[in-house]
């Protein structure tokens, strides 16, 4: 284990050992939650016609624009025009085209009137809504009456008026998420060109832990440390596979990774990484096939992987091994091991991190306890995920705010203290929001975490803070 490194070292590191993953062209919704590597363009302009955006009658401004409750306008109507229907009737002087919502306007029309505007065909008061075709397919013919004028283009959305052919629908970078996937499906993009979401594999350790709903036994804990990080892989952006917890034995734990390799594109191990004598993490890890040195540059191709991307494309539980990286006569790769460190932080000062595998994977070793291995989680493993996805920024929004706290709080000299807290946007008037600290800063405290929306950070050469200090606060949500 090399000498203390501070916050900042360890996670530029970690971001120099990383590459974004390889793009692939998945299917619209396969491809939710991904980012664009490349801009979309429009195939065909939205909407792809002129279309009404009332359901009413389609007519000529000429034959309207006296219309009035002492002088309606009575027009022929020569037809329907429903959404998807084939060629619709030309409309001539005196004349209008019953129009749904969405439908085309009809040639020789310039506007809508609204069936509100309208008796509806039915010769008696105005409207409230037109009757159904099923019911009365008279009203495609006989005569309207309207009670109001309408402009030109009045209810009309024009062809292209949303977004042109050729135009940028999405441009490189994009996320896609519901929104964006609609506009894809609406111009017609049936696929697109991604990086994929990272699928990260997930592991506890200790022979202590049990899964919850298990009854516990004299010793025993329930392992929250897995559910916790595959939750916030999955909130990063990542598909993720919780293996669950695996005992304290180095060969049993190597086997599990090894065997994890072939559908992971990261791995997180909580748990093993301190100074114990069942700390079995980095035992393992020791002599675990293809390990690279954490930090350093991956040798190979310069998107740091030799091999395919080995990905099948399916659902979560789906993962099919990566094509075998080189042959024997490769560049020879660095030391086997992964780098574990000490750093200058509370909580979470053992960590571990690695490209790991034939295809260098990188991997987490984080610390066991639960407030530990999360804000591990947030401060290294976040970033790295963002970083494989091509996103930007990788870190979290931080923002300055006041502590508000009954008494001093004591931080150790030296290392880079995390606090709990729920943060409070600045009120009107005021650039500064404030921070309420939540319990204390023990790292198995999950009650004070769970309700924690912020970590409050206290820089290394800080010894004590007080209400009213102002600190920077990293933003969990």
């Amino acid at each position: 284990m090399s000498g203390t490194r501070s916050v900042d070292e360890h996670l530029a590191d970690i971001l120099r050992s990383v590459r974004p993953l390889e793009p692939i062209e998945l299917h619209l919704l396969d491809a939710q939650g991904c980012v664009l590597t490349e801009d979309v363009l429009v195939p065909v302009s939205l909407p792809p016609f002129d279309n009404s955006s009332m359901d009413g009658y389609a007519v000529r401004v000429a034959d309207v624009e006296k219309a009035g409750e002492d002088a309606l306008a009575v027009l022929e109507v020569v037809g329907d025009v429903a959404a998807g229907a084939g060629r619709p009737p030309e409309v001539g002087p005196g004349q209008a085209a019953r129009v749904m919502t969405g439908a085309p306007l009809p040639p020789g029309a310039e506007a809508v009137v609204p069936v509100e505007w309208t008796d509806g065909g039915a010769g008696g008061g105005r409207a409230d809504a037109m009757t159904a075709h099923s019911a009365d397919p008279s009203g495609a013919a006989g005569e309207v009456r309207v009670h109001r004028p309408v402009a030109a283009r009045q209810y009309v959305r024009g062809k292209g008026s949303d977004v042109r052919a050729g135009s940028v629908a999405l441009e490189a970078g994009s996320v896609l998420g519901p929104a964006q996937i609609g506009l894809l499906a609406a111009v017609g993009c049936g696929t697109v060109t991604v990086r994929p979401r990272p699928r990260v594999v997930v592991l506890s350790t200790g022979s202590e832990l049990v899964r919850p709903g298990a009854p516990l036994g004299p010793g025993q804990i329930h392992d929250s440390n897995s559910f916790a990080l595959t939750a916030a892989a999955r909130d990063a952006g990542a598909i993720a596979y919780r293996v669950g917890a695996v005992a304290d034995d180095a060969a049993t734990l190597r086997t599990v990774i090894e065997d994890q390799l072939v559908r992971a594109d990261a791995i997180v191990t909580s748990g093993g990484v301190s100074v114990g004598a069942y700390d079995v993490v980095k035992e393992a890890l020791t002599g675990l096939e293809g390990t690279v040195l954490g930090g350093a540059e991956p040798p190979g191709d310069e998107d740091g992987r030799d091999g395919e991307d080995g990905r099948d494309g399916g659902g979560e539980d789906a993962g099919e091994p990566a094509e075998a990286a080189g042959s024997a006569g490769d560049t020879p790769r660095p030391p086997a091991r992964v780098e574990f460190r000490r750093l200058a932080m509370q909580p979470g000062k053992p960590q571990g991190f690695g490209l790991v595998g034939p295809d260098r994977i990188p991997l987490f070793a984080l610390p066991g306890n639960p407030v530990s291995s999360y804000v591990s989680f947030e401060l290294f493993v976040r970033p790295a995920l963002r970083a494989l996805m091509g996103l930007e920024p990788v870190t979290r929004r931080t923002v300055t705010a006041r502590l508000e706290c009954r008494e001093p709080i004591a931080s150790p000299e030296g290392k880079r203290q995390f606090l709990r807290g729920r943060y409070e946007p600045p009120a009107a008037g005021e650039e500064a929001g404030t921070v309420h600290p939540v319990g204390g800063p023990g790292s198995h405290l999950l009650g004070s975490l769970a309700r924690a929306d912020a970590l409050v950070v206290v820089p290394e050469r800080t010894t004590e803070v007080a209400r009213g200090d102002e600190l920077e606060v990293v933003l969990l949500d």
